[in-house]
């Protein structure tokens, strides 16, 4: 691995440290995003925090840390989120900050920084994330016909080629579902299924089981539920990703 790897964008983050510093602060940046595409948590954490260590007054460094606790779990990372939104000014991180809201129990919180006039400034790819996080902080105050409006036009005005069209055709498919919509919500995940070419679902999985996607919470006994959900903690110690389901 070396530092020229690193995007020139994040170089321009770190313009303000000197030469030797930034190339091995961006040496650490690297390593975690290798160590998350492979699940790699605590290795990716020891990185961060040599990063911090070395350049905590730098935006993207703590928008770093920020992104390794949000896949172990979520109270850390809101404060990263927010100290690098300071920090830059930029309103970017807003969707993983309202996800990360919702994995906090604040489905509510989630959906007024949806509403909030910064995201009419954010990229496309942002705006989009940020409806999937809206719809499922619909879905998770029990307001499902609301979770389908959030994405109905953007599910389907938006074309399949797009980098964001996969997700956001997973999480209308899963409104659908929450809305008892099941046909509807078939069609939507195999195009979620035709659109991921990058894996960043599991639309086609859940395609190729249809028990897999149409459960009945309200037939599954709750301690059931508990030990599923311990079991699925034992396997993968990942909390449930932003808009990703």
């Amino acid at each position: 691995m070396e530092a020229s790897q690193a995007d020139r964008s994040v170089f321009r983050e770190l313009r303000t440290l000197t030469k030797d510093n930034a190339e091995g602060v961006a040496l650490h940046l690297l390593a975690i995003e290798e160590f998350l595409e492979n699940e790699e948590l605590d290795r990716a954490q020891e990185h961060a925090q040599t990063a911090v260590r070395r350049a905590g007054r730098v935006p993207i460094v703590r928008e770093y840390m920020g992104l390794v606790h949000y896949r172990k779990g979520w109270s850390k990372a809101l404060s990263e989120f927010r100290t690098a939104r300071r920090m830059s000014g930029s309103h970017h991180l807003l969707p993983l900050i309202a996800d990360t809201e919702r994995g906090l129990g604040r489905p509510e919180k989630a959906i007024e920084l949806g509403q909030s006039r910064e995201v009419d400034t954010l990229a496309v790819a942002e705006r989009m994330e940020m409806a999937v996080v809206v719809s499922g902080a619909r879905r998770d105050l029990g307001q499902t016909g609301a979770a389908v409006q959030t994405l109905r036009e953007i599910a389907r005005t938006i074309p399949a080629n797009q980098p964001w069209s996969a997700r956001v055709y997973y999480a209308y498919a899963d409104a659908l579902i929450a809305d008892d919509k099941q046909e509807d919500a078939a069609e939507w995940l195999q195009r979620a299924a035709d659109a991921d070419d990058q894996g960043q679902t599991d639309a086609a999985e859940r395609l190729g089981d249809p028990a897999e996607e149409f459960i009945d919470l309200d037939d599954f006994a709750e301690d059931d539920f508990d030990a599923a959900e311990d079991n699925e903690r034992g396997a993968d110690e990942r909390p449930r990703e932003s808009g990703r389901d």
